[in-house]
């Protein structure tokens, strides 16, 4: 394909990290953009309303009207897309699994922008993955999607450093924009045929899970350092949570900020301090002072006005998550 003749484009996505993508293709003249597919409108909230994807906010900036396709292997469906004559199907984020008629449907196939550097996290959870393993970079991968999970050739990757103090909704973000900055360049390279997907080394593969509320319990067994980035890589859903005694009640707590302190002399659960400088819980190895935290039934709020209303006494014991 030319270098100079526009690409024609049919993008999938749903989730935050494709919408600075979306933008991107959408603003280039590179990039004819055919079409936009997302997941149905789904029912979210206390009151079960439906609520659109971040895509389905975005796409009328782009003066086309999202299709939301039950099934994107649906013939009716299949067949609008066969008419519409893509050179590339780009996937990011989308939630539906693509069957090999699709996959070999466009000229040049189906692209997918996955949030890790291949082949290091595959499946439904790298962002929250390379948070919970702390680790110091993780990155983006443009890969030719094939049946496989996240298993096709890849293109291109690229490095995105971490500091630490990343919250996965922050990083969903800030690897959609990073991902914007090198999707048109990757798209032409790859109709002009200056790339190609190279295998992945099978030796090097390590698999994520889909993420499930349980998982968000607290254990106090874990060091400070394991917990406090759990906080960061389940917060907002599902949330990090432990259990405390109140008038003979056992309620649920959420935590949405924490710091990290030192060596403390303290079993696992332990209050070392509840007052107004702090409140401080004894670690397996370490200790945590709890900053913001989101009582049963109630808003988010600060420890100090949490301490307020919930008395904790020093060498009391708060509980596991359950």
């Amino acid at each position: 394909m030319d270098e100079n003749n526009q690409i024609k484009l049919y993008f999938m996505g749903s989730g935050e990290i494709a919408v600075p993508v979306l933008a991107a293709i959408s603003a280039s003249s590179r990039i004819n953009l055919l079409g936009i597919a997302t997941q149905p409108d789904q029912p979210a909230g206390r009151r079960c309303m439906l609520r659109e994807t971040p895509v389905a906010r975005f796409a009328p900036a782009t003066g086309l009207t999202p299709d939301k396709p039950e099934r994107v292997d649906d013939p009716g469906f299949m067949a609008y897309l066969a008419g519409l004559q893509p050179d590339v199907i780009l996937v990011v984020s989308f939630g539906q699994i693509l069957r090999h008629e699709l996959l070999e449907l466009p000229k040049f196939g189906c692209m997918n922008i996955h949030s890790s550097l291949l082949p290091r996290y595959r499946g439904a959870s790298p962002i929250s993955t390379a948070i919970l393993n702390r680790d110091q970079v993780t990155g983006v991968t443009f890969m030719r999607m094939d049946e496989g999970l996240d298993a096709g050739g890849i293109y291109s990757s690229y490095r995105y450093p971490l500091t630490g103090n990343e919250y996965v909704d922050e990083l969903e973000k800030a690897l959609g924009n990073f991902a914007a900055n090198y999707v048109v360049e990757v798209l032409v390279r790859l109709t002009s045929g200056k790339l190609k997907a190279v295998p992945q080394n099978q030796n090097e593969v390590t698999l994520t899970r889909k993420i499930k509320k349980q998982y968000g319990a607290v254990d106090w067994s874990m060091t400070a350092e394991e917990l406090e980035a759990k906080i960061r890589a389940f917060t907002p859903w599902p949330g990090v949570f432990f259990s405390a005694r109140r008038n003979e009640r056992v309620t649920t707590i959420k935590i949405t900020a924490a710091r990290i302190l030192g060596e403390s002399i303290g079993k696992p659960g332990e209050i070392l301090q509840a007052d107004r400088k702090g409140l401080i819980i004894a670690c397996g190895s370490g200790a945590l002072e709890l900053i913001r935290l989101v009582p049963q039934g109630r808003k988010e709020m600060g420890s100090t006005d949490f301490l307020n209303g919930f008395r904790l006494n020093i060498g009391d014991f708060v509980y596991n998550g359950a």
